[in-house]
């Protein structure tokens, strides 16, 4: 039995996976890949292996044909892993799981896909003289000189060819890469943070104004469209720690349900489409915005998320970039408060998300976060430094009080004190879970899922609203 690597032993591609290792790691080289790729496909896959290391314990299995392979081998029957994946790639997936008598692969010089692979097993067993398991087009090359088809994961028009050419002894499913698992992929749960946008239209009190609320609203679908790309790329950059950790583990790129050219595919129609959108529907200033935006995510996902601190500050910076580019798109200018206001709260929040992560780091017995410059005995500095943070925003709330612009906006200044003990105490309570090592999800997506913070949030806006309400 003859059993190909990507996407039928393994969900994922290796080379797609260490193109982005390589990519992330060292960006320039990116400008020797069309000089590889003149050489032919076999140098450039030689040429990515040489640089890169692939984690082949937490490579995702096809564990279902693992398991029949096994029995298979344990029935005295001969297995060869046979891909065109480069043969260090090969070589190490063999040696991991022992199931292989000898191992075929692509050399540097050799490209063994479709027509290639199929001489060569034609050459090493004779025509019939193997059965085949795989997945994709090219393999239909192969199953054309196979006695059997072993069709794991493939689509129907796959598998219809398969059936056309040979007989198919068994077939192996995988998850579909449908709506839901998208959903999933763009995070739409956490477009709630783009709420922000909207954040000057509800300071300035122009809720009722339609014309902005509607520059607003297109502006917050812009920069929806804009972060879900930028998701899509972080998830790719950070499939090798993804994979370590116990629930990001099951995101659709780090277990395989989506391949890396579908998500740079879907990457490049959002990011187009959020600029479109912001263009044609809102400003160009709040389009520069939209910019700024995204190089400052693209810096964080390659590099600066690796930075002590630095990873925190730059995700309370994007936080109050949407209501910069949310004062642009409506055109009313932000107060120094309200910028203040948000750079302390958010980073009290990226402090909250780095703390749990330090915490379950702690729990699994290990001491570093994977791919965060970050010890476990930096949890108490982070906890010091997230808390202060955050007493700080409610600082600057309460110092913003006794402005003339809030006395303007707010009549009644004895109501508005009242968001004062409601901050006090959702912050203080965030830290609380935080420390109990209850703090499992991104603290905004907590805000909004957890009953108290929602009554919290809730009492925080209508004394807003009382306030402004002249008696």
């Amino acid at each position: 039995m003859v059993v190909d690597l990507d996407g039928t032993l393994v969900h994922c591609d290796l080379l797609h996976e260490a193109m982005v290792k390589l990519a992330v790691a060292d960006p320039l080289s990116i400008l020797q890949w069309p000089g590889w790729l003149l050489l032919g496909r076999a140098r450039f896959k030689r040429e990515v292996a040489l640089r890169v290391t692939l984690d082949v314990p937490l490579l995702p299995y096809q564990e279902e044909l693992l398991a029949w392979i096994r029995g298979e081998r344990d029935g005295g029957r001969q297995i060869t892993l046979c891909t065109a994946a480069d043969e260090r790639f090969a070589a190490s997936v063999s040696a991991h799981l022992g199931l292989f008598d000898q191992v075929m692969a692509s050399n540097g010089s050799v490209n063994l896909a479709a027509a290639e692979k199929a001489a060569m097993l034609v050459g090493q067993f004779g025509a019939r003289g193997f059965d085949y398991a795989g997945n994709s087009a090219a393999d239909v090359a192969v199953w054309s000189e196979a006695r059997h088809a072993i069709v794991v994961g493939a689509s129907p028009r796959v598998r219809r060819k398969a059936a056309a050419v040979t007989e198919i002894e068994r077939e192996f499913g995988s998850a579909p890469g449908g709506i839901r698992t998208w959903m999933r992929a763009l995070r739409l749960y956490q477009w709630v943070k783009n709420l922000l946008v909207f954040l000057p239209v509800v300071g300035a009190h122009q809720i009722f104004n339609v014309p902005v609320l509607l520059l607003g609203l297109w502006a917050f679908i812009a920069f929806g469209l804009c972060a879900s790309a930028t998701y899509l790329l972080n998830d790719m950059a950070d499939i090798d720690s993804d994979r370590r950790h116990p629930r990001k583990r099951l995101r659709p790129f780090a277990s395989g349900v989506l391949t890396i050219p579908q998500g740079v595919a879907a990457c490049v129609c959002l990011i187009i489409a959020a600029f479109a959108l912001a263009i044609s529907m809102v400003a160009l200033e709040f389009a520069a915005w939209l910019g700024v935006y995204l190089v400052t995510t693209l810096c964080y996902t390659f590099w600066l998320k690796r930075k002590m601190l630095v990873d925190s500050l730059v995700l309370a910076g994007l936080y109050t970039l949407r209501v910069l580019a949310g004062s642009a798109a409506v055109q009313i200018e932000t107060g120094f408060w309200l910028l203040a206001f948000s750079l302390f709260f958010f980073l009290s929040l990226a402090m909250v998300k780095r703390y749990s992560e330090l915490s379950m780091v702690l729990m699994r017995g290990d001491r570093a976060v994977p791919g965060r410059d970050y010890v476990v005995d930096d949890r108490h500095l982070v906890e010091t430094l997230g808390v202060t943070s955050g007493f700080c925003a409610v600082m600057v709330m309460a110092l913003y009080i006794n402005d003339e612009a809030a006395l303007r906006l707010y009549p009644n200044q004895q109501l508005i004190w009242l968001t004062i003990p409601v901050l006090l105490y959702w912050i203080s309570r965030c830290w609380l879970k935080a420390h109990r090592g209850e703090m499992h999800e991104d603290p905004v997506v907590f805000a909004l899922s957890d009953g108290l913070s929602r009554v919290t949030i809730a009492l925080f806006f209508a004394a807003l609203v009382v306030a402004s309400i002249p008696l």
